[in-house]
């Protein structure tokens, strides 16, 4: 549950005092803690091409961002939800993760290959534009040291502070310089790179459904974001698992997450 707004206020005035100085993100972090108690922070900026950036982690158990550099940053990120607000340019503001992921995320092998490496259950995500292409993501946390999910009560008490946050991250962290760039077509990409690197051939349309496969959408959810009959999605599904040689989801993340960093 969250806590007494009073409790913070201490915490409040210290992160405001140390904006831009040593100790602003150790401030934020008690901030946080005495709003939701969340077990770990992350703070990564998104941008529309290019590996995602991370400016701060905080995290008892090294393991929960153990893989952070080897797996997301350089490519996995394109498969989350919460840069699939990036994407959509999202309005800034509160996000939790049940309220935005894929119908099927939980049994996706970006669920299993990620979160289930860093013990994460349930995460929350304050999204702020630093300017054209650049988001800043500030993310709280439950994994394995408490093993709980946020309740009702810690999401309204973020989304209450949600203004708050934002005016904070995005005065400490200005938008970076010589971010912003073209929009990464990522099925475009994936289908050059799927020919370039391994001599397989896919439509545009198959590249798509690759893509919603790998961030956790089920037959009837990629339908219904691609105007397509589930019957359909079903032969795009057996033609795009033919073509590349496999017969499983596991298969077909193994074959395509290295090819997410190939733009």
């Amino acid at each position: 549950m969250a806590t007494g707004t009073d409790s913070m206020e201490p915490h409040l005035a210290e992160a405001i005092g140390l904006i831009g100085r040593e100790g602003f993100e150790a401030a934020l972090w008690r901030l946080v803690t005495a709003l939701v108690r969340p077990d770990n922070m992350l703070v990564l900026v998104y941008r529309d091409a290019g590996p995602a950036l991370e400016l701060y982690q905080k995290a008892s158990d090294p393991k929960i961002f153990g893989r952070l550099q080897s797996r997301y940053l350089e490519a996995a990120f394109k498969l989350s939800p919460f840069y699939g607000l990036h994407v959509d340019r999202a309005l800034p503001g509160l996000y939790h993760l049940r309220d935005i992921a894929p119908d099927a995320f939980q049994r996706s092998r970006f669920y299993v290959e990620y979160f289930g490496q860093t013990t994460i259950i349930d995460e929350l995500a304050f999204t702020q534009w630093l300017g054209e292409g650049v988001s800043l993501n500030l993310f709280l946390g439950r994994d394995g040291q408490s093993g709980r999910v946020f309740h009702p009560a810690d999401v309204q008490a973020c989304r209450r502070m949600a203004p708050v946050i934002a005016a904070l991250a995005r005065a400490h962290w200005p938008a970076p310089r010589g971010l912003a760039g073209p929009v990464e077509d990522t099925p475009a990409l994936l289908a050059t790179a799927a020919r370039r690197v391994h001599g397989i051939g896919l439509s545009p349309r198959q590249a798509e459904v690759a893509l919603l496969i790998l961030k956790g959408h089920s037959t009837l959810s990629i339908g219904l974001h691609l105007g397509l009959s589930p019957q359909t999605v079903k032969v795009f599904r057996k033609q795009l698992y033919a073509r590349c040689g496999i017969s499983s989801q596991a298969e077909l993340f193994a074959l395509m997450l290295p090819l997410l960093t190939e733009g």
